[in-house]
Parts: C-alpha cells; structure tokens; sequence
C-alpha cells in the first residue's frame, strides 16, 4: 500500500457510521463525522469523500471471532458495493474491524468520557482505530486488506 494519499475509514453501523480520515502523509488519523443510516447514509459519505478526496475508502468488516463473515459482515459488504459504485474509481478496502469498537469504548472510559452517553463519539474513534490499524501495518508490512 502507498501511504501518501488521504484514506477515509468507515465504521458502517445499523444505526450509525462513523467516519475517520487521515493525512495525506497517512500519519495522523482523526475524526469527522458520525452518520446516521436513517438519513441517505451514501450520499452523505459521498459528500465527505468529494470534500477529502481520498485514495482510497477502507470499510471496518464485522468479522466473527472465529474469522468467519456473518450478517454484518454481509451486510457492510453491500453497503460497500453501493459506496464504491457511487465514488468510483475511489477503491473500497475491507479490513477486519473485530473488537475496534470495544477498544474505542474502553480508550473514551480511560480518558474520563462517558461513553454510553457518547455513542456517536464511540463510532467515530472506532473509525478512528480501524484507520489507525491500517496506517500502522502498511508502515510495518505493507499489508493490504480484501478489495472484494
């Protein structure tokens, strides 16, 4: 994976989507916005990403414990596609997101955030840490996560 290019994350929740973007220089990775399904949760994320111009979307999979795709996995998956039909050429990466919003939930407790009173925050730094996550390995491996 290049790393110079602004990436935007996509937590895709049932009821809320948080959304992370990082540096061009794939650095820093904060975040921008949590959506909500109920309300054309695609046009708005096509909006933030003609506002960010990313090189790519990386989509958080809801991966099982055991590594297995379930119905939320299945689910982000189409709501993947509909978000790359509406970017393209932008690509959309998937990468397991197992336990990123338990670890969001946890660093909001740690800094003295409330967190069940917070969830839009909670979906925006899981985001965050799926973002993160990516950053990290593409500088320690290079790794790439399923573009199917």
């Amino acid at each position: 994976m290049e790393l110079f290019g602004t990436r935007i994350a996509v937590d895709w929740g049932k009821a809320r989507i948080g959304v992370a973007a990082c540096d061009p220089r794939g650095i820093l990775a904060y975040p921008v916005e949590t959506v909500a399904t109920r309300d054309r949760p695609i046009a708005r994320l096509v909006e933030i990403i003609a506002e960010y111009e990313p090189v790519e979307i990386i989509m958080g999979l809801p991966v099982a414990l055991d590594g297995t795709e379930r119905i939320a996995a299945r689910d982000v998956r189409r709501a993947g596609q509909r978000l790359a039909e509406a970017v393209a050429p932008i690509p959309v990466r998937y990468v397991d997101e197992r336990m990123t919003t338990r670890t969001a939930a946890r660093a909001l407790h740690e800094a003295g955030r409330d967190a069940r009173h917070q969830r839009s925050v909670i979906d925006q730094a899981a985001a965050v840490a799926i973002l993160e996550h990516v950053l990290e390995q593409a500088r320690t491996s290079g790794a790439e996560g399923d573009r199917r």
